[in-house]
């Protein structure tokens, strides 16, 4: 999903950049350049004003329309995109990338003929092209068209037959056509074809159980999921109720305590807790959880309901009048919770206030039986356990031919059904254009390793880690002054969206710009104006001037760690996603130059450790994960408590076989502060 086309970069020095007041005399290539490099490392804000520059000096430039409509997609701004993508194609109708922009933003925006539009103007370019043809799929399915995504589904199948999300996205629409057994062997070819598909796990735990109420299958399937996918609050709370009705109470409470630390605001989790302990008459906590699920919803008659019945176990009468009340309001023609009334009043000794809910319970139950009769009311109609608007589904029984206290205890059933969560993640669109990242990053199952850490004048200090880390040669150039902001290194950088900022840093460009024309050129001007470039994600650039500091000075450090950074950013632009041994082989000649860059900065500062981490990151990337380990050693004998040392470390045992060494060091890397630490953790486990 996130491998970047290779773009072609033009080698443009910054020298000529010329002052940004005015628009045409401007960079455009290499504003273009810049705002596609930030479109990869997700600075969407940040591209937006690069494109704003370049449609502004040359407002015929299709691409910086089409890539402005990228970033504003990934921002959610779907009406923008669809409006740049549309000017995009009427510059040039012949862009595919255009069409597919304008497709994902309008069905976003819910306009599904006209998605399915453009995805067929670029299948007239790109010919059976399966990501095009997926996502005209899920706009045909969304627009109420099953036949037409099947048969699509069914044309990427026969031309693509390894391509695992047509199964998934085809299983799906088989589900809504009630053809149960075609969706399951569709699911089952999915996870033979890749195991990491949560959703086809969660899909098919819903298959067992609606189809055979097989709970250890289910239990199997979401067990599954979960590694996948360990901060899904909703998963614990289905596997619970799996548990639950397999007869395991302390699992199925573990699950609901879970739920609850991964999302204290869900009330899901809080009711079903109530309702095990009710069971065990563990009234006191179990009235905590329904009073916590009504200070998230008030509304909630289900709370209401049980919550009235503890209090009438704990003859707090008074509470349980006032709950059942709202109840009443909530079915003012339901005889259930008269009755329930009715029988309160009456263990309070209350006798009139009873006989008037029990004459008033037996008048409604009366005319609910006449609309029975007559068809105006079904079994659900008066007795639905998810209140008046939600639709629970009816148990089958004939509700409205029994007495009062019958369809009491019919009702009290209904609200004390454990519920489920809806765990299936929203499909997402598999893009041609691999710039389209979309939401699907949130979910995605794939672990990484902590990111390298870089110079920046930024950082995005958390409650884990207030601060950034500490380096002798960045403490002693901050302390000259002579730098136009203060350096810093972190593995945390966030997206620049201020173009305040934006512009702060093409001025400080032009400022040493000036300034080197005038001056005897000296190696931390060049520093700093490449500081400027590697903020603005201008890498070859930043490259030059790193380059030119340290011809002038041989041992400057942070030169030598900078550029490691800018060629590091340019190794990963051209790669993508595709880290593997086959790539290493043919960028063995760039590796090189970054691990000399790194090398140096070591020799020059023997007490640093980021120069091995960085290293044992990019080992680990290749696949040479035996000089991976060697770096990350390295890097945590220099520093004992390097939180994201220990975890990479960890990582990399894991993926070796070494489970010990891996779970370890993960640990270490939990109580160091990494949190990410406990669900790699509970994944390999």
């Amino acid at each position: 999903m996130r491998k970047v086309p290779l773009f072609l970069f033009i080698m443009v020095s910054f020298f000529a950049l010329m002052p940004f007041n005015t628009s045409a005399q401007i960079n455009t290539d290499q504003m273009m350049r810049m705002g596609q490099n930030m479109i990869y490392f997700g600075d969407y804000e940040l591209a937006i004003q690069c494109f704003n520059r370049v449609i502004e000096a040359k407002p015929r430039t299709e691409r910086a329309f089409l890539y402005r409509a990228i970033a504003l997609l990934n921002l959610d701004d779907y009406t923008g995109a669809e409006a740049d993508a549309s000017r995009a194609i009427e510059l040039n109708p012949f862009i595919t990338d255009s069409y597919e922009v304008r497709g994902v933003a309008r069905q976003n925006l819910g306009k599904f003929n006209d998605a399915i539009s453009d995805y067929d103007n670029a299948l007239d370019l790109l010919r059976d092209n399966k990501n095009l043809l997926f996502n005209k799929a899920l706009a045909q399915e969304a627009s109420g068209k099953p036949e037409d995504a099947l048969a699509t589904f069914n044309h990427i199948i026969l031309t693509s037959p390894s391509y695992d999300n047509a199964y998934l996205g085809r299983a799906k629409v088989e589900l809504s056509l009630a053809d149960t057994t075609a969706a399951l062997a569709d699911l089952n070819h999915a996870i033979d074809l890749n195991k990491n598909l949560a959703n086809a796990y969660i899909l098919r735990a819903a298959i067992a159980i609606e189809q055979s109420r097989d709970f250890n299958r289910a239990l199997e399937d979401t067990d599954a999921a979960i590694k996948l996918l360990p901060q899904m609050a909703g998963l614990y709370i289905n596997r619970a109720f799996l548990r639950y009705n397999l007869d395991d109470y302390f699992g199925a409470m573990s699950d609901y305590d879970y739920a609850i630390t991964l999302d204290p605001t869900d009330p899901t989790a809080y009711f079903n807790r109530g309702l095990l302990r009710t069971e065990v008459a563990d009234n006191d906590k179990a009235i905590a959880d329904f009073s916590t699920v009504l200070r998230i919803d008030p509304d909630d008659v289900r709370a209401l309901y049980n919550r009235a019945m503890l209090y009438r176990t704990t003859h707090n009468y008074d509470k349980a009048i006032d709950d059942i009340n709202k109840v009443i309001d909530a079915f003012p023609q339901m005889s259930a919770p008269v009755f329930f009334r009715f029988e309160i009043y009456d263990e309070m000794g209350n006798r009139s206030l009873a006989m008037r809910d029990y004459d008033k319970a037996m008048a409604l139950a009366k005319k609910e039986r006449a609309d029975y009769d007559a068809g105006k009311l079904t079994a659900s109609d008066t007795a639905d356990a998810n209140g008046p608007d939600k639709g629970a589904p009816s148990t089958g029984d004939n509700d409205n031919r029994n007495s009062p206290e019958e369809n009491a205890r019919i009702f009290a059933n209904r609200f004390s059904l454990l519920l489920t969560a809806d765990n299936e993640i929203e499909t997402e669109g598999e893009y041609n254009n691999k710039s389209i990242r979309g939401k699907v990053q949130d979910y995605n199952v794939n672990i990484r390793m902590q990111e390298p850490f870089m110079l920046s004048y930024y950082s995005s200090p958390t409650e884990l880690a207030p601060s950034t880390y500490f380096m002798q040669e960045i403490e002693s150039i901050n302390s000259t002054r002579t730098l136009r902001m203060f350096v810093q290194i972190v593995n945390n950088q966030p997206s620049l969206d201020d173009p305040d900022i934006v512009q702060r840093h093409f001025d400080s460009i032009e400022y040493y710009n000036s300034y080197l024309a005038s001056h005897q050129p000296r190696a931390v001007d060049y520093f700093g104006r490449g500081m400027d470039q590697l903020m603005l994600r201008n890498y070859e650039a930043a490259v030059e001037d790193m380059t030119r500091a340290i011809d002038l000075a041989p041992d400057f450090t942070l030169a030598y760690f900078a550029r490691a950074n800018a060629l590091t950013r340019i190794l990963q632009l051209s790669l993508g996603d595709d880290s593997s041994e086959s790539s290493y082989q043919m960028h063995i000649g760039r590796l090189r130059n970054i691990f000399s860059d790194y090398d140096k900065a070591s020799e020059f500062s023997p007490r640093s450790p980021f120069p091995h981490y960085n290293k044992g990151i990019l080992y680990a990337e290749f696949g040479d994960l035996d000089a991976a380990i060697e770096e990350f050693d390295k890097a945590i004998a220099l520093k004992n408590d390097f939180g994201e040392a220990y975890y990479n470390r960890g990582f990399v045992y894991f993926k070796l076989g070494k489970k010990a060494e891996g779970t370890a060091d993960l640990s270490r890397a939990g109580q160091l502060g990494i949190t990410q630490s406990y669900n790699l953790l509970k994944r390999m486990k």
